[in-house]
């Protein structure tokens, strides 16, 4: 096979890679140094094993606290002087230590964020608009990976990414895999907590839907599997969200079956290459007439033309589970607009279109995947909407007059179809099934950490998401959770009601937003598991008695 355009492919993923994929509370000194000795003598009381303070724990006095925790996480807004930091930031060794994080951060009335890849687009992992103290709980130590091909299965502990991931299953098998995320440098255990979908969701589904079991640790502080934690709450934990349940330890995911070799293309289309009716066309077959082993995402950016001046260009960016001779014979029957041809197709294994769509140079070596982290960072602001029926052209038009009016957008769709239509809205929390032909994310994203270039951001992406109102799915509009977007709603404090959550509950969840309410209600009663847009719990009084307790009979 010829090699692919790479300058062309460059100009693409160095926006796509990041995306596919202050102050503290003020204490004094004496008063810091109380709270960090009664949280070290606690955890090491509560442990397996004590480990020495200077080697898991990192005060804001300390002069790598702010590489440390600036080290994963991907949005820079959330990282600006004016945004609250933790207290400290603790890296558990064991998994007794997640448990002592739990018992003890209840004692102490403090909230817990926790970390394994740093990618909640709204940073909830790593910062609080709440009034409580926190801590960070960096689950980077945790990160082993077991795989048994024999029986087609892997456990991954939450802190490992889902490149190494990947990565391990590769080493074990060129004919296995997991259809997980695009983004490598993604954290497993918080990125299935959303659903988690990428170039297999059509052939396999979502990662959701291959969790066979998993370990968590409760809200008091108990480790729980599957069996142990019962089925309500294993449905919740795959879909529900990321926090609202307990705190992930490990997932046992089921191996999916691989070609030695599948095929990847990029091919550009700029409005003076026929991109508007191409994607157009695109709609129509993308989710129901296109093989369920082909999946083609369309990335949307503003590119210069020849002349210097501003044009839109649509990249269509695909991995086919095959040889490429049977992908061009789909192509040519289903989608000949797009012109594919055997010199855009590149064969490779399967490990290697990971990197491809991730956005790695060609010659880069599959291991780079063990270093887990991401090449690039930004200040953004990201939303999602669902699409049901095509946009027409005009709606198309307008959607490209609105991207050229700001510095870098970004806008990404991904195709639905295949076995996403075929897994029922309940079977997870992750509603988003029948019916959608693909999923937008729209991006915005800037480098000036100033407030007035955010405002400016902020007002862009705002008024674009208005005037996709008619084009996205309605009652409700929805949005996917793993795209974290604070302006549909948020939790003020621990008091926020049932009703309150359901605004941005019912975007993310559907109908399954009520039982996840049900399923916290009955496993955290005292709403220890809480962030900006946790699950909520509901309040319900007991016949014959004046007040409300949190308590739910399943």
């Amino acid at each position: 096979m010829k090699s692919l355009n790479f300058s062309v492919m460059l100009s693409i993923f160095l926006i796509v890679l990041l995306y596919s994929c202050s102050s503290t509370y003020a204490l004094s000194d004496d008063s810091t140094s109380s709270f960090n000795g009664k949280l070290y003598e606690c955890i090491c009381q509560n442990s397996d094993y004590c480990v020495p303070f200077s080697t898991a724990f990192v005060t804001p006095t300390n002069d790598s606290f702010n590489t440390i925790l600036q080290s994963t996480a991907q949005n820079l807004r959330c990282l600006l002087p004016s945004v609250t930091k933790p207290q400290l930031i603790f890296t558990p060794m064991a998994e007794s230590h997640v448990q002592a994080a739990v018992i003890c951060s209840k004692q102490l009335g403090l909230q817990l964020r926790v970390k394994s890849g740093g990618h909640d687009y709204e940073g909830l992992s790593y910062m609080s608009d709440m009034e409580s103290p926190f801590i960070i709980l960096d689950l980077s130590k945790l990160r082993d990976i077991v795989v048994n091909t024999e029986d087609n299965y892997a456990w991954a502990q939450a802190g490992a990414t889902v490149g190494e991931v990947y990565y391990r299953i590769s080493e074990k098998s060129k004919t296995h895999g997991f259809p997980a995320g695009l983004c490598t440098s993604l954290g497993i255990g918080g990125h299935i907590t959303g659903g988690a979908y990428g170039t297999m969701m059509r052939k396999y589904g979502l990662g959701v839907d291959n969790v066979v079991d998993a370990r968590i640790v409760d809200a008091n502080g108990r480790i729980l599997d599957r069996q142990s934690m019962g089925e309500d709450l294993f449905w919740a934990i795959r879909g529900g969200g990321g926090a609202s349940f307990g705190i992930i330890l490990s997932w046992k995911l089921k191996l999916v079956p691989v070609p030695s070799i599948v095929t990847v293309f990029t091919v550009p289309k700029t409005l003076d290459q026929n991109a508007t009716n191409i994607l157009y066309k695109w709609q129509q077959v993308a989710a129901d007439k296109l093989d369920e082993d082909l999946f083609i995402r369309v990335i949307i950016n503003v590119v210069a033309d020849k002349k210097g001046e501003k044009t839109i260009q649509t990249a269509y960016n695909s991995m086919f589970l095959g040889r490429a001779d049977r992908l061009l014979q789909i192509m040519n029957d289903v989608f000949p607009e797009l012109g594919l041809t055997q010199k855009n197709c590149t064969e490779m294994s399967w490990i290697k279109s990971i990197m491809y769509i991730a956005g790695y140079p060609s010659n880069t070596p599959p291991e780079v995947l063990l270093q887990g982290k991401s090449l690039f960072k930004n200040y953004f602001k990201a939303k999602s909407d669902c699409v049901k029926e095509p946009i027409p052209i005009d709606g198309l038009e307008g959607l490209w007059k609105r991207l050229m009016e700001e510095d870098s957008p970004l806008v990404i769709w991904n195709p639905y179809g295949g076995m996403m239509a075929k897994i029922s809205e309940s079977e997870t929390p992750f509603p988003h099934r029948k019916g959608i032909i693909y999923m937008i994310q729209y991006l915005t994203l800037w480098n000036d950490p100033s407030k007035e270039s955010a405002t400016k951001h902020y007002d862009w992406i705002r008024r674009l998401y208005n005037y996709m109102t008619p084009y996205a799915s309605m009652f409700p509009r929805e949005a996917y959770v793993n795209y974290r977007d604070l302006d549909i709603g948020m939790n003020k404090n621990e008091s926020s009601s049932f009703i309150e959550a359901s605004v941005w509950g019912n975007k993310y969840y559907k109908d399954n937003f009520n039982r996840l309410v049900k399923v916290k209600t009955k496993v955290d009663p005292e709403n220890f598991f809480l962030h900006e847009q946790s699950i909520p719990t509901l309040p319900i009084t007991r016949k014959g008695e004046g007040k409300s307790v949190n308590h739910f009979e399943m």
